[in-house]
């Protein structure tokens, strides 16, 4: 669910273009769009607050073998938060599993993992480093 949420819109869109037998589904929940809290901790471990809302797309469906399928994204997509939901369905199912990990799951963990390194590295070069000089007045 991760990756899939985490994948561009465009990949996903690639990946079931690329899918041959696409199956049907019905909703169970269509997309809709809502807001959630987040929370966070006072230095990643005190206590919690919350940190302000963010805006989610999420829906439900099943897929003609009875699988249901979960999408839940970040943003206003219903298209994304869809085929999410249909990919979810067919990882379920374990005949696709295999193949639809190796030729989907994987290659989208991956881009997303060089889109986060690309922004780390971009932060780390604004990185400024703080020092005091200690002028030994108070030996």
């Amino acid at each position: 669910m991760s990756v899939l949420a985490k994948a561009q819109l465009s990949e996903l869109e690639q990946a079931w273009e690329d899918v041959e037998e696409r199956p049907a589904f019905q909703w169970l929940r269509p997309p809709e769009i809502g807001m959630v809290m987040v929370r966070a901790r006072s230095g990643g471990t005190g206590g919690r607050f919350n940190l302000g809302q963010m805006t989610v797309t999420r829906c439900a469906l099943r897929v003609e073998n009875g699988a249901t399928g979960l999408g839940y994204v970040q943003g206003r997509s219903k298209r994304h938060a869809e085929l999410a939901a249909v990919f979810d369905a067919l990882l379920q199912d374990d005949g696709r599993r295999a193949a639809l990990d190796e030729e989907v799951i994987r290659p989208l963990a991956a881009a997303y993992d060089r889109r986060r390194d690309a922004r780390s590295r971009k932060a780390n070069s604004t990185k400024v480093n703080f020092f005091t000089l200690v002028r030994g007045e108070n030996d």
